[in-house]
């Protein structure tokens, strides 16, 4: 059952009202952020509520039969807010967003509580964004479960892998750049491919704080699998972490880990099953 005062009872029972719907955003890096479909700008619990952004939601669909909740919403790019930049760069991925009523004439009846959730998939287009809001209950529609493969399941440095993954990061500073996803620092001396699945972490410049994974490592050149939000530039320093491709072979080479290793890589795959029977039918 959802809370509300008698005041903002009242109100909402009266034939004309002064209501507006406010979204309170908290990203992962603890960043706390107000919007409202009001004409004005509305102070609320010590967080001012924009309402220059101009967002609209969907309805809402909530059930008692523990389906996923459904609710979108959309909003136009702002400098001064949200930017397709900090959009593309995660700043708002899995972001936890509350959403309520309340009467912008008199914000001490209190709020009439919608919606609590997490950010989930959003896209861009046209200046404009759609962000997917997911409730409480989404979790419980995951599958959970593992299957037999000939790579490893678990990611480098988790519990699973056991690696002390921390200790391997190493630091350093970009000498060249070629683009948002191409970057060099000529200084490395690691082999070909040591970094290649790692992940690097800028310290410094536009992207500081930002990561992104590395697709391919050689001769002291990184090469992201996707462009950096921000550009690049001469002097940036970053720490980079040493990649795994999930081979047996990588686990004992570069880890020394085979004890370790997730994967079931002498299991037959189907090519093999396929082959065998193909044999045993011309007997």
């Amino acid at each position: 059952m959802k809370q509300i005062s008698a005041e903002l009872k009242a109100h909402i029972e009266q034939e004309v009202t002064t209501l507006a719907t406010c979204w309170r955003v908290t990203r992962r890096d603890g960043e706390v952020m107000g919007f409202t479909d009001c004409d004005r700008d509305i102070e609320y619990d010590e967080l001012l509520y924009i309402a220059a952004t101009g967002f609209t939601p969907t309805a809402v669909e909530n059930s008692a039969a523990l389906n996923v909740d459904n609710m979108d919403i959309e909003g136009m790019l702002d400098a001064g807010s949200i930017t397709e930049a900090d959009l593309i760069a995660g700043r708002y991925d899995y972001a936890e967003i509350e959403v309520f009523l309340l009467n912008y004439n008199n914000v001490t009846q209190g709020k009439l509580h919608i919606k609590t959730g997490w950010l989930g998939e959003v896209t861009v287009r046209a200046g404009q964004f759609v962000a997917e809001v997911r409730g409480l209950s989404q979790p419980l529609s995951q599958k959970i479960g593992s299957l037999y493969s000939a790579a490893c399941r678990a990611q480098l440095g988790d519990a699973r892998c056991g690696v002390n993954a921390a200790a391997l990061i190493v630091t350093g500073t970009i000498t060249g750049v070629t683009s948002q996803s191409i970057c060099v620092d000529a200084l490395r001396e690691e082999d070909a491919g040591y970094f290649s699945y790692g992940k690097i972490t800028f310290n410094s410049g536009a992207n500081a704080g930002l990561s992104m994974e590395i697709k391919e490592y050689s001769n002291g050149q990184f090469i992201l699998s996707l462009p950096m939000a921000y550009p690049l530039a001469i002097g940036d320093a970053y720490s980079v972490q040493p990649g795994c491709d999930k081979t047996i072979s990588t686990c004992v080479a570069r880890f020394d880990n085979a004890l370790n290793f997730r994967g079931e890589p002498h299991v037959p795959g189907i090519d093999r099953v396929l082959e065998t029977a193909s044999t045993r039918s011309n007997w």
